[in-house]
């Protein structure tokens, strides 16, 4: 990528988003109401539970066509979505097993954004193969199952342009070892996503567990090696930075989900001093855009540091670094390695970027805008979004409505 190069209209990569729930979408200020104890992530899954609870596959789609279409226009061409959410409400298998995978590709094909494919393995509720809680059922497999389940997906977006399959441990709660294992033997090929080390909560179960901490039993027990994205890694140690580093894996940071759940602060100076590669996602898609998820990575470095300008080195532009290691880890973790024929236009009529080009236009659009400026997105060379707005969204506005119109009451 060559920011520094570009004239006017500044013309930039698509970003790959390598972390959604596509269906959350749905929720997103469903949970903003404080309980009687602390609120956590913990808190917020139960209010993701009874959302789910209800949601029907035309409810899905629904929904992750609004989110890809805010995607397109926040300047993500590619989304890798994290797919756990297979069953019916009363947790038995649709008649095709993959029948939400085809709502996602449905989705994907509407919209026009590049998809990454990860079904999701979930076994269990706990630590060691405990028996998963109720709100669970509809993401529960066995590893026979989540291989039919696979198969089932590859057949779901074999007719997307660019389409990529790799799989998903949901995390080290879901699976035990056995199960992991069987898995990655089972499918050689395609990116392994997994969530790692959210919450401290997890981190003291895992040492409960264990005796280990969940970087730290991830890298003993399994090749984390460049296929691998671990989700989060927020509680993370000196010492498995060093070998995260190493493995050249990639590490999925979500800044915006990551704030909202109050989950911490990614050392994500340490990181990239490290060599660490990192992209980034949406995650819950509370909050859809691109640049504020840069933006956000940047500020929670500067909030624990007390300082500016921590994720580049001394003459740097914070943007472009920001941006540059995002495509990098982002390509990587989607499973590809370029798309010459994505890219997306700022609209270099907006206040924001008068007078400016290359570095400064992209400092300015990460740190200095309140509101979108992406203007044009361009994927697989067809124009998908024109002037700011997608061409499919108020058809994309009026579906979801009417789905969030069942759910006033969660």
């Amino acid at each position: 990528m060559a920011v520094r190069a570009v004239t006017l209209p500044v013309r930039l990569p698509g970003m790959v988003n390598l972390h959604s729930h596509a269906f959350q979408r749905g929720m997103a200020g469903l949970a903003e109401r404080a309980g009687v104890g602390d609120d956590s992530f913990w808190t917020w899954r139960d209010v993701m539970y009874r959302f789910l609870d209800h949601l029907t596959p035309d409810d899905v789609e629904a929904i992750a066509t609004l989110a890809y279409v805010e995607m397109l226009e926040a300047g993500f061409t590619r989304v890798v979505e994290f797919h756990y959410l297979h069953h019916d409400a009363d947790g038995r298998p649709y008649a095709n097993s993959a029948e939400m995978a085809v709502r996602i590709a449905a989705a994907a094909a509407a919209t026009g954004i590049r998809l990454t494919l990860l079904p999701v393995l979930y076994a269990h509720g706990g630590f060691g193969g405990q028996p998963a809680a109720t709100g669970q059922r509809r993401f529960i497999n066995d590893v026979d199952q989540f291989l039919k389940l696979h198969e089932a997906s590859a057949k779901a977006i074999a007719t997307l342009p660019g389409s990529v399959l790799g799989l998903a441990p949901h995390s080290l709660r879901a699976v035990t070892l056995a199960q992991l294992q069987a898995a990655i033997a089972a499918i050689p090929t395609g990116p392994i996503h997994i969530h790692v080390a959210e919450q401290e909560k997890e981190v003291a179960d895992c040492l409960a567990w264990s005796g280990k901490r969940p970087v730290q039993w991830l890298l003993d027990a399994v090749p984390v090696d460049q296929r691998w994205c671990l989700i989060h890694a927020t509680h993370i140690t000196r010492d498995e930075i060093a070998a995260l580093a190493v493995s050249q894996a990639v590490v999925g940071l979500c800044p915006i989900t990551e704030a909202n759940l109050g989950d911490g602060i990614f050392p994500a100076t340490t990181f990239r001093a490290a060599g660490g590669r990192f992209g980034i996602g949406t995650d819950s898609n509370v909050l859809i855009s691109l640049a504020e998820e840069l933006r956000t990575l940047e500020y929670g470095q500067r909030l624990r540091d007390r300082r500016r300008n921590r994720m580049a080195d001394a003459g740097q532009s914070i943007g472009h670094t920001l941006f540059d290691a995002a495509l990098s880890g982002g390509r990587q973790a989607a499973g590809i390695a370029t798309e010459t024929d994505d890219h997306i236009l700022l609209d270099t009529a907006r206040i924001e970027l008068a007078g400016r080009s290359g570095d400064a236009a992209l400092d300015s659009w990460i740190f200095a805008s309140g509101r979108s400026i992406v203007a044009d997105v361009i994927v697989n060379n067809q124009r998908v979004v024109e002037g700011g707005r997608h061409k499919t969204r108020d058809v994309a506005e009026h579906k979801f409505a009417k789905v969030l119109a069942k759910f006033a009451d969660v």
